[in-house]
């Protein structure tokens, strides 16, 4: 398939409609010199339908919508636990998380926990922070956003990475934050357009004439087993969706870790102009969170109806399950195709500017910084700009090597996120909400929850460690102890609590200026937040419900 004219005018007025827009919402009054806070906290005035409409952009890449239309297409609608769970942990978030952080006035979360456990756990968390999103967030969102623009255009993989990859940094590298934030309003509007568009499309196809509302009827009731939310342990990919474990255990902990603690995502909240308009915010992005399965997993079920009616590549599909939103466009009309495209490309640079822009914050204010603490201003705004063009470099170069050879790219990075979520998790909530949480013990649980998680995937894939090492575990009956690694997560962060526990308490106790004060947080949130938060809550218990 390739882009018609029509669609090239599309895409390329796209383009140069968000660099017009990033280089305006970037200037600054005359005289005034960009500094730290407006490079990477957009000088705290980000309202809240801007802080929530990052938030979505920023999540949603091509880790959500080439991965999981690959996962609608496998396994159903149990994949959208990753989406509609999210929308309640924003909530929480919201309420008992962003007071602490801001009543603080920090920049990162490397930043928290130098004020809570010192610079030794600062350190080693900012280095985690910076490899963990060039390593694997960076170079997932090139990989799979590389492979559907190669379905489209014909492009190879790796031009196609580069040419995203360069997108994202022209336009986002002089404003930072601000003007990632700013056009991400254009982002959503775009993908979300889009995505309705292809799911439009898609059901109508199988609807044979009848309309989108008819084929989403015909899915349903022709494929039951692909709207269940909760898997049985026969299932085949029970492991990665562990039936009521997807509601009971670690899947919770993930969420928190990439809501609440991830630098690139909570770093729009704390860019907020006060803490009610992040608190609205965060409430508009869990309402977003509700829609986003309809125009994500759901056009991967339309997929494998199509595919077993000879309508699509079924032979394509089974191997690389990937490449089914790209296969999809396929279906696209010239013009509306362009739109899509554009939709498609607006979801994965948002994500590689907000991921850069973290990295380089990260770098400068945790790393950088404390070598170099007096730079005059603007210093530390052109050390995050080189930081960021060097990310995005070296995640290029990682991309097809690390990623190219795992069949679904979505879950891969959900195994390597959940080596070290669950001592993410746990430092910050002892941290917030356990005085006597010392630095002793946010060292013995992070290191826990690397060694830990560590052990139960060597004891899942016995292989790894070649055959004398697989039959000493079959010697030892440890084979059995192999689980879905959502288990996993939970058994590792309730053991990662119990050991930052024990560890406090049988050292020192913490200085008297790092525990957080919580009787000067305040907790009360707004009338409208607390609507809006029972109404999501709601409609979640109404969609379990129904397919449970």
């Amino acid at each position: 398939m390739t882009l018609e004219t029509i669609d090239l005018i599309i895409v390329f007025g796209y383009a140069i409609a968000l660099f017009a827009i990033a280089n305006i919402v970037s200037r600054e009054k005359p005289g005034h010199i960009k500094d730290a806070e407006d490079y990477f906290l957009a000088g705290k005035a980000l309202p809240w339908w801007a802080v929530g409409a990052s938030l979505i952009a920023a999540n949603i890449s091509a880790e959500q919508i080439i991965g999981q239309s690959g996962q609608g297409y496998v396994v159903g609608l149990a994949i959208a636990a990753y989406e509609w769970q999210a929308a309640i942990v924003l909530l929480v978030v919201a309420k008992y998380f962003l007071p602490i952080f801001l009543e603080r006035g920090i920049y990162t979360m490397p930043q928290f926990l130098d004020q809570r456990f010192g610079g030794g756990v600062k350190s080693i968390m900012a280095v985690f922070w910076i490899a963990l999103y060039t390593a694997v967030n960076l170079t997932a969102v090139l990989w799979l956003g590389g492979l559907a623009i190669s379905a489209v255009t014909g492009l190879a993989v790796w031009p196609a990475m580069a040419a995203l990859a360069a997108f994202a940094i022209l336009y986002s590298i002089y404003g930072g934050l601000k003007a990632v934030a700013l056009t991400d309003i254009i982002q959503v509007v775009i993908l979300i357009i889009g995505g309705v568009v292809i799911t439009w499309i898609a059901l109508a196809l199988v609807g044979a004439g009848a309309g989108p509302v008819a084929g989403l009827s015909t899915l349903m009731g022709e494929m039951p087993g692909h709207f269940e939310m909760i898997l049985a342990p026969d299932h085949p990919n029970y492991g990665d969706l562990p039936g009521i474990w997807t509601l009971l255990g670690g899947l919770w902990v993930l969420h928190f870790s990439y809501w609440g603690f991830n630098q690139y995502i909570i770093q729009r909240a704390l860019g907020s102009k006060d803490l009610a308009e992040a608190q609205k915010g965060l409430a508009f992005a869990a309402a977003l969170k509700l829609l986003i399965p309809l125009i994500v997993v759901i056009p991967g079920i339309a997929a494998l109806h199509l595919a077993q009616n000879g309508m699509l590549d079924a032979a394509l599909l089974n191997e690389r399950p990937d490449s089914t939103y790209g296969v999809l466009m396929t279906l696209v009309p010239a013009g509306l195709r362009g739109l899509v495209f554009a939709a498609l490309v607006a979801a994965i640079v948002s994500s590689l500017a907000s991921m850069v822009n973290s990295i380089s914050t990260i770098f400068t204010m945790d790393i950088y910084k404390s070598f170099k603490p007096d730079g005059k201003t603007g210093h530390y705004v052109t050390v995050g700009r080189i930081t960021a063009l060097t990310a995005m470099v070296i995640a290029l170069v990682l991309a097809q090597p690390f990623l190219g050879g795992f069949e679904s790219a979505f879950q891969t990075i959900q195994e390597y996120t959940g080596f070290i979520a669950p001592g993410v998790v746990a430092v910050f909530l002892l941290g917030f909400f356990w005085r006597r949480t010392n630095t002793p013990g946010a060292f013995a649980l992070l290191i826990s929850s690397v060694s830990l998680s560590f052990l139960f995937w060597l004891l899942a894939n016995p292989s790894a460690l070649g055959g004398a090492g697989g039959g000493l575990l079959a010697g030892l009956g440890l084979e059995s102890l192999a689980m879905p690694f959502v288990v996993r997560i939970w058994i590792v962060f309730m053991a990662c609590l119990v050991i930052g526990v024990a560890v406090s308490l049988i050292t020192a106790p913490p200085r008297e200026d790092r525990p957080v004060q919580l009787a000067g947080v305040r907790f009360v949130t707004e009338p409208v937040f607390n609507l809006a938060g029972l109404a999501i809550i709601a409609i979640l218990i109404a969609i379990y419900g129904v397919f449970w």
